[in-house]
């Protein structure tokens, strides 16, 4: 359920093992609207077997980050090669739903799902509206990638994510981007701009550039237009640019939800809350999440059982791969909403006398931080920080 990366990658997975499936997507076309600013890590992508991308996928690569606090303190990271790059969505959406498809997965357009057909406690297809009528699909196991909105495991009446933990995104382009390093992605902290997250400066080519942020409170587009005007460092990167294009986002930042597997059915993506807390990065995470998905579907059918008893493999697997990541990522994500933004400057100013930058850059790893940070506590500058980090994170 859902063409979106995750559900074509489950499909395109358990299609490559033998299995016949069928994606249902509610829009006419594959990648849109869009969804996200589409940064992925290059790593990622390689465990992934997507690197290299088709290049008019690809619209940019980056060395690195810098990161602003809210009075314009700034730290930065580079590394010596690219190790991340930004997606044109739409294009990267067809891409994985083109490979599906070579794989023989079938793609339903402009059929909603509604509801899940369910049979002795066991999920045995969807209730799917095409063109205004509905019928039933019935199969042998279904795979949720339909995203944040959860309807279907509402409607069942199962465990989804917590609405609390949800930050409401707003994405633009813009044009005439002045003072900017165009390998280098720009994070701007503090409450007084994207209180709950932070905002982003993502240059493209000719002068534009992917603008953005999230908050747990108010109206998106009301901070996003304050964070443009008023920001010190950012207003002067964005004095002279119109927004030429602009979407919303709900991201999930509370970890995953309590249970992702019932009889014949299973949860992938961002109705899983697969999404990295600290940065509401979902898509490698979920990708990842989506092949265990469709390896346990090729099992199943493979076994014709398709209990929870069998399927909880399939959690078992992406916890085991993930699942430290997605809780210290949250501890994490709950430390940084407490810090006050003097807190944040001092971090930062602090950040750049320790030289931390050469330490992320020597034990780092981009998706997987909670990993790094053990790796790097070996440092001295890195406990220090982390002392100062958590002791500022309690205080108000």
């Amino acid at each position: 359920v859902g063409g979106g990366p995750c559900g074509s990658f489950s499909a395109l997975t358990a299609a490559k093992l033998g299995a016949k499936v069928a994606v249902c997507e509610e829009h006419e076309s594959i990648g849109i609207p869009t969804h996200c600013t589409g940064h992925l890590n290059l790593n990622g992508l390689k465990s992934l077997g997507l690197h290299p991308l088709p290049k008019n996928v690809v619209e940019s690569e980056f060395r690195g980050v810098t990161f602003y606090s809210p009075s314009g303190k700034e730290f930065s990271i580079k590394f010596d090669s690219p190790v991340t790059c930004t997606v044109n969505r739409e294009l990267f959406d067809k891409c994985l739903a083109n490979l599906a498809t070579e794989a023989g997965v079938e793609y339903r357009l402009g059929s909603r799902v509604e509801s899940l057909v369910s049979e002795n406690g066991f999920v045995k297809g969807v209730v799917i509206n095409h063109e205004g009528f509905k019928k039933n699909l019935f199969s042998k196991i279904v795979i949720d990638a339909e995203g944040v909105s959860s309807v279907i495991l509402k409607k069942a009446g199962l465990e989804s994510l917590d609405h609390s933990t949800v930050v409401n995104a707003i994405h633009v382009e813009t044009d005439k981007l002045n003072n900017v390093e165009g390998d280098m992605v720009e994070v701007y902290l503090g409450g007084k701009y994207a209180p709950g997250f932070f905002a982003w400066i993502i240059p493209k080519k000719e002068g534009r550039a992917k603008v953005g942020l999230a908050t747990n409170v108010g109206n998106p587009r009301r901070y996003l237009h304050k964070f443009m005007r008023d920001h010190p460092i950012a207003s002067v990167k964005l004095g002279k640019s119109k927004i030429v294009r602009q979407s919303f986002h709900p991201i999930p930042l509370g970890g995953s939800i309590p249970k992702t597997y019932y009889h014949g059915l299973l949860i992938v993506g961002d109705a899983a809350s697969q999404v990295k807390p600290t940065t509401g990065g979902g898509v490698i995470f979920g990708l990842l999440c989506s092949r265990i998905a469709g390896e346990v579907v090729h099992e199943a059918i493979t076994k014709n059982d398709f209990s929870e008893e069998f399927l909880s493999r399939y959690e078992n697997r992406w916890k085991a791969l993930i699942g430290f990541e997605l809780a210290s990522m949250r501890r994490l994500r709950i430390m940084l909403n407490r810090l006050s933004d003097r807190g944040i400057d001092k971090i930062i100013e602090l950040c750049a006398r320790l030289e931390m930058d050469r330490v992320f850059v020597r034990h780092g790893d981009l998706d997987f931080e909670g990993a790094s940070l053990i790796r790097m506590l070996g440092h001295p500058a890195t406990f220090v920080l982390l002392l100062y980090f958590i002791f500022s994170s309690f205080i108000h």
